[in-house]
């Protein structure tokens, strides 16, 4: 496929800017998607599109140029323009320079009596006629007239030194040498049942649509094939995991697992045993396990987990436990401490931060054998981390790991069981086409003497007189800020900023800190502290949204509670309420940001994380909320899971039905989607094999 640098006007130098975004060929070009489109049509009769925006523009001749200076170093290039609605102004603002006129090619250009188009920022709403100028271009440019204004235009991600124009023009190229060449690999009877624009066309659309009408059908097109491939890759790699038989299999002999439960000081509730009895079933099963056991805050993943390991140590099997954070995985490793107490267990905790003998140790034991339970972050991934008999793998909190990191955890043994958890609720059409290789467990029931927490808004002075009055009951306080140090931005509070400041309001108090940073001894011993109630107040950023597990803790305070999603604000709350005593949920916002209203208004109404998921979901999207895009799990450019359902729904009972007629997709109709999927799913993200 040909370089971008071979395109008109592009050469090596700014093919290097491309290919920063990840942009090579004409082929990535033609499918970068834009992100949204514009709206540069003159005002008139617009019809609406939630993924276009409304964008400014005016269209008028030159009256007057003026050259103005401002007070600082500020230059002010401003032209009024005469339009069919009236007089408007547009000013263009740029860093004065004493060696050169920065505004030469402006003036160049812009002349009394030309006709002009500009795009921009209104400095007013309300009154559209005076505009802050971004791009400018003169109405006798055809070409430009072609891509950037007087009609709907593509918004690119763009990286320094690439323009938006720059992108539109190499796009635009691209599309008008390349769309009619992309050729169809959906089978012919299935496009034209759905009613899917032609691809050819839609290639060219999706960049530069005609009209709204021209817009919908390319996006449908491209969403429904990225949807049907995602669907197929799951189930093909379902097939192929369930064909593996195992070397091993389990004998429940409760030499563990009964002094375990003896020892927990509580009985399990029947979610919590219905999901272990589904888990052991599976690990007994002659082919290795795929599971993902998901449940709300506090329903108690972690005790299931430790039953599957314990069965795994019962049979001399090792275990890793995967978790996303340092501060997480050192959570665990200190819950771990509590409930294997004199079981005669051997775990450990590997970080990225240990280094030389302590380490060096650590992995020889592992690889003799002589460690039952390994936890650990994304460090026990590395090449050095080698088990001697690896038989079950769980990630907690599995959207922060991706398929090819936890398909490197499985390489560490042959043919292991697989455990994922999740504390984010998943609609079971989504997770069908997320997870469809993954067979679902679902605690729904809360453990016993779990009080709800009642949740409300609250200015940080009427939060932090509430944090006195827990304190002086003698119960402990959670207060948490989203950033570790002081931010550019104003409304974003910061820990340390914060924490000598509540140490002078709760004078008298222990008042103590956690956050990410702070070497691993230090964290321990704040942590142990807070749980043993030697500290009163504990302030700290979200490495406390999991693991910890304080009853006498009867406070939340989240400040900057805008700046949260629904998923973390849900988890922070969950770290009360673990006790005898009525809880409370504090949230504190600073400012007002995008949906952050509709997110804390939910938080408030619900304290059931199933339903503020599907919220959440609606809010924001799965991708965000699900880590779908961090994580390369999928190559999705344009699907949104939760606003496209209809589509998803559709994708995957047209996969029913083409795995039905033809599994291995060997017939002439389907052998463009077994290229495709080839292409995607087993060369790129390795994720099947379709060798």
């Amino acid at each position: 496929m040909a370089s971008i640098q071979f395109l008109k006007g592009i050469g090596p130098k700014k093919a290097e800017l491309f290919a920063r975004l990840g942009l090579e060929t004409l082929d990535d070009l033609l499918f970068n998607f834009p992100r949204k489109w514009e709206d540069r049509r003159l005002p008139g009769k617009k019809e609406p599109l939630p993924f276009v925006e409304d964008a400014p523009v005016l269209k008028g001749k030159i009256k007057t140029v003026r050259d103005l200076y401002t007070s600082g170093r500020l230059r002010i290039f401003k032209l009024t323009l005469e339009t069919r609605y009236g007089e408007a102004e547009a000013s263009f603002f740029k860093r004065h320079s004493p060696r050169f006129d920065v505004f030469a090619g402006l003036r160049k250009d812009l002349r009394e009596g030309r006709t002009v188009w500009i795009t921009g920022t209104p400095e007013d709403p309300l009154f559209m006629s005076r505009v802050r100028a971004d791009e400018y271009y003169l109405d006798d440019d055809v070409r430009a007239l072609k891509m950037h204004v007087g009609r709907l235009v593509p918004v690119y991600p763009l990286t320094e030194g690439l323009t938006a124009r720059m992108m539109r023009e190499a796009v635009y190229t691209a599309a008008a040498s390349l769309a009619e060449t992309v050729g169809e690999f959906l089978p012919p009877d299935l496009a034209a049942r759905r009613g899917l624009a032609a691809r050819d066309l839609a290639a060219r659309a999706i960049h530069f649509p005609e009209n709204n009408f021209e817009l919908v059908q390319a996006r449908r097109r491209f969403i429904y094939e990225e949807l049907l491939l995602l669907a197929l890759a799951w189930a093909i790699k379902r097939r192929q995991t369930r064909s593996v038989e195992k070397n091993f299999t389990y004998e429940i002999k409760k030499t563990l697992l009964t002094p375990f439960r003896q020892n927990l000081g509580f009985s399990l509730t029947a979610a919590q045993a219905h999901a272990i009895n589904e888990i052991f079933a599976d690990m007994q099963a002659p082919v290795p396990m795929a599971r993902l056991l998901e449940g709300d805050v506090g329903s108690g993943k972690t005790v299931v987990a430790l039953s599957a390991m314990l069965l795994a140590a019962e049979n001399g099997g090792q275990s890793v436990f995967a978790a996303p954070t340092e501060i997480l995985a050192e959570q665990h490793h200190f819950t771990f401490e509590k409930f294997l107490k004199g079981l005669g267990l051997r775990f450990a905790l590997l970080t990225g931060r240990m280094k030389g003998a302590v380490r060096k140790k650590l992995l020889e034991e592992l690889a003799e054998g002589k460690i039952d339970i390994l936890i650990g972050t994304h460090a026990v991934i590395g090449a050095g981390v080698k088990f001697k008999n690896l038989r079950l793998v769980v990630v907690d909190e599995q959207h922060r790991f991706g398929v090819r990191q936890r398909a490197a955890l499985r390489a560490k043994g042959d043919r292991v069981d697989m455990l994922i958890m999740t504390a984010t609720p998943i609609p079971r059409t989504l997770f069908l086409a997320l997870y469809g290789d993954l067979d679902l467990s679902v605690i729904k029931e809360m453990p016993p003497g779990r009080k709800p927490v009642k949740t409300t808004e609250a200015g940080e002075e009427i939060a932090f007189r509430a944090a006195a009055d827990e304190a002086a009951k003698g119960r402990q306080v959670y207060i948490v800020y989203p950033v570790i140090e002081e931010t550019q931005d104003a409304d974003m509070k910061s820990v340390k900023a914060e924490f000598a400041r509540l140490q002078a309001l709760f004078k008298g108090r222990k008042v103590d800190m956690l956050h990410g940073r702070l070497p691993s001894e230090l964290k321990k011993q704040v942590m142990e502290d807070f749980a043993a109630g030697r500290t009163d107040i504990l302030v700290a950023t979200q490495v406390i949204e999991v693991g910890i597990d304080v009853p006498n803790a009867t406070l939340m305070v989240i400040n900057n509670a805008e700046r949260f999603g629904l998923a973390s604000l849900h988890q922070l709350r969950g770290r009360v309420g673990r006790g005898r005593w009525d809880s409370r949920c504090l949230l504190v916002p600073y400012a007002r940001t995008g949906d952050s209203a509709e997110r804390l208004r939910a938080m408030v109404q619900t304290s059931n994380g199933f339903e503020l998921s599907e919220r959440d979901i609606y809010i924001r999207g799965a991708g965000e909320i699900l880590g779908l895009r961090q994580h390369g799990d999928m190559d999705l450019k344009l699907a949104d899971m939760s606003r496209d359902k209809e589509i998803l729904e559709q994708a995957i009972e047209d996969r029913e039905a083409i795995l039905a007629a033809d599994p291995d997709l060997q017939t002439r109709p389907n052998a463009g989607l077994r290229r495709k999927l080839h292409d995607l799913y087993a060369e790129r993200w390795n994720l099947i094999d379709l060798s």
